[in-house]
């Protein structure tokens, strides 16, 4: 066989050989919804392929969408969520059976006989065995983080970044690197201009009860409720500090607790900041591939009032120098790299300054191209009331005043 007939098949060959790869790596998108028994949509569910580093969580109408490759056919799917038993099915059966929708069954908990220790003692534990139980080696995260500035009931500004940021877990006090990697602005509507000193995603860390060295004995504690987490039963705790007269609504603390591994799955904080001001928040943690629990979701609305001049009192048509104001703020996680090699913070940011105050070069082609999650409640009444002022598309707006 001559030379040139050799290096003719080895060519075909080859072809072939790069042709059969591609098509294993060929690009899947697993969509559906996470329904309980009654057919209620389940929200911050975790879905994904945990052997892989693959995941995503059900928005707050209960649907998901996650990418796969044809080489995941054979992978387990999970979906766990607190209260509901994990559901498993193989991706291929999923696929086959074109199911679109997955029914959890409720984790019925029945602990009103057994004898526990005093809810304190609960979060005395969880605390010290925070490090143990969530990802706290050095790895980068990437995140979804949305704000929205809401006046008068109306969204008036939206933006977005995609972040990345060097983490050691919750354990740690702050991000020890971040990067806005990408970012777009809708049009500013706004009549108040009110500024964060420093981008909101540094807000999370601080409010988060795990981030600020919180001590059990400077609360009181009394335990709520009983749940469950993929098998584990969880014990919701309230917390409320001591020097307050009592039980107030609008300032607690609330964890999930497992009464297992003391681990903490769901956080929900309510505080009262002043007299004209209250902030309410939560926080989902999932586990990733190795059990370690990692934060999912955030959610939370801080309320406040804000000056405004007579002008534009006549504008809004208020009677009160004060509108009233919020931030609707959303952190969705999408994923992490835990390889130290491969960790790339990308616009690393210095300067201390409002989010809506960085200017990061725009890349339409970034945010076609990106498998975002299904839109929130949240997301959608932001770009409903923010097209409703003038008419204009939050697509339009993005490419009118991104540059």
């Amino acid at each position: 066989m001559n030379k040139k007939l050799i290096k003719t098949l080895f060519l075909i060959v080859f072809s072939l050989l790069n042709v059969g790869i591609i098509f294993a790596q060929k690009k899947i998108e697993l969509k559906g919804t996470v329904y309980d028994e009654q057919k209620n949509p389940i929200p911050y569910a975790a879905v994904g392929i945990l052997s892989k580093k693959i995941g995503t969580a059900t928005n707050d109408d209960g649907v998901f969408n996650v990418l796969i490759t044809s080489d995941n056919l054979n992978d387990i799917l999970e979906v766990s969520t607190i209260g509901f038993k994990t559901f498993k099915i193989k991706i291929k059966d999923y696929i086959e059976k074109k199911m679109f929708s997955i029914v959890l069954i409720e984790d019925a908990v029945m602990l009103a006989t057994i004898t526990l220790e005093k809810p304190n003692m609960y979060v005395k534990k969880a605390l010290k065995k925070l490090k143990k139980n969530t990802l706290s080696t050095k790895h980068q995260v990437n995140m979804l983080y949305r704000r929205s500035s809401v006046e008068n009931g109306k969204t008036r500004f939206l933006v977005e970044h995609y972040l990345n940021a060097i983490d050691y877990g919750p354990s740690d006090t702050r991000y020890d690197k971040l990067g806005i990697a990408e970012a777009r602005k809708s049009a500013d509507y706004r009549f108040a201009f009110k500024k964060q000193p420093a981008h909101a995603v540094n807000v999370m860390l601080q409010i988060n009860p795990l981030r600020q060295r919180i001590y059990e004995s400077d609360y009181n504690w009394i335990r709520e409720d009983d749940t469950s987490y993929d098998g584990e039963d969880v014990l919701v705790i309230k917390g409320v500090k001591k020097d307050q007269k009592k039980f107030k609504e609008k300032n607690w603390i609330k964890f999930y607790i497992g009464m297992d591994t003391y681990s903490i799955y769901k956080i929900d904080v309510s505080r009262y900041a002043s007299k004209f001001s209250n902030l309410k928040a939560f926080y989902i943690y999932k586990k990733n591939y190795d059990k370690k629990l990692v934060l999912s979701y955030h959610n939370r609305q801080a309320n406040f009032t804000t000056p405004i001049s007579i002008q534009k009192q006549k504008l809004l048509k208020l009677n009160n120098k004060n509108v009233v104001s919020s931030y609707r703020h959303e952190a969705i996680v999408l994923g992490r790299e835990t390889n130290k090699n491969k960790i790339d913070i990308k616009n690393t940011i210095y300067e201390k300054k409002d989010m809506g105050d960085y200017e990061i070069k725009y890349n339409a082609e970034f945010w076609k191209k990106i498998s975002l999650p299904p839109e929130t409640k949240f997301y959608k009444k932001s770009v409903k009331e923010l097209e409703s002022i003038y008419g204009v598309s939050l697509e339009d707006q993005f490419k009118a005043v991104n540059k």
